[in-house]
């Protein structure tokens, strides 16, 4: 029996669960998780539902739209894998986790092809059988550059890019061509440390703890909608290259739990924030 995720994002009102219910249970479908999330400061009513049966999408979003605020925002996704791309440079450590997790079949996702600007990766990314493609910047503009990777990702019409580690700052063209697509890893507790040599920033200023922060591209460089974070504690016997080293596990983790996030269709976007189902 197929499954669908019903996303929903709409004002609050009254008895909005108890009618999506309503309609779900009039059209035969089972509901098999549920939750739901009310923003008291906006008004703004968050739900994911995961269903099952034979859905007829047509009549199913248009009975929901019948019971729903004007102006709702709805979504009826079939769980299934996403097509991904994953853009590179030359840094090896959350790209080849994200490989392990892919291949042990912990991802549902099919990852398309590896793009980067240097072939330093080639090797790594070849052993799993996954395209390697290497677009490289030598001698050519930013424009230029950019217009050759965005023509090659869109062959591949991706769900989802993740930036492993892609050291490279997007333009508003290439932000606007994928928007909420774009996935990146930022090796800092944002919004602390913005931009450059973070781990350099966070020794100098002599903090006791470091980050990382998976977020949504935007044309604001790492401030984009913050998906996942997490840190790890140090002290002042911490040299920044310690604390580079200590930062690439953690850094692991938070792109691997927002990829997984997105993958399964738990974020929602709230202005300048997340909500994650």
């Amino acid at each position: 029996m197929e499954e669908f995720i019903l996303l929903i994002d709409t004002e609050d009102a009254k008895g909005l669960v108890y009618n999506v219910s309503k309609v779900l249970f009039a059209n035969n479908l089972n509901i098999e998780q549920n939750a739901e999330y009310v923003d008291k400061d906006t008004n703004k009513f968050f739900m994911r539902t995961v269903i099952s049966g034979n859905v007829s999408r047509n009549i199913l979003l248009k009975e929901l739209r019948e019971v729903l605020p004007k102006n709702a925002q709805i979504k009826l996704n079939k769980k299934a894998k996403k097509d991904v791309v994953i853009l590179a440079t030359k840094e090896s450590h959350v790209l080849g986790d994200l490989l392990i997790r892919y291949i042990a079949g912990e991802l549902n996702a099919n990852i398309k092809a590896v793009i980067a600007n240097h072939d330093y990766l080639q090797d790594l990314v070849e052993k799993f059988n996954i395209p390697f493609i290497c677009i490289s910047a030598e001698g050519l503009t930013r424009e230029v550059h950019e217009e050759k990777m965005i023509s090659k990702i869109q062959e591949f019409e991706p769900d989802v890019i993740v930036l492993a580690k892609y050291m490279r700052i997007l333009t508003p063209n290439f932000v606007e061509q994928f928007p909420k697509k774009v996935l990146n890893i930022h090796h800092s507790f944002l919004p602390a440390f913005i931009g450059a040599n973070p781990y350099k920033q966070a020794h100098e200023r002599g903090v006791k703890i470091i980050g990382a922060t998976a977020h949504y591209v935007t044309n604001d460089l790492d401030e984009g909608p913050i998906i996942f974070q997490d840190v790890v504690r140090v002290d002042h016997s911490y040299s920044w290259e310690d604390m580079r080293n200590a930062g690439r596990n953690v850094e692991k983790i938070v792109l691997s739990n927002a990829f997984e996030m997105l993958l399964n269709d738990r974020v929602f976007v709230h202005g300048n924030k997340t909500v994650i189902l």
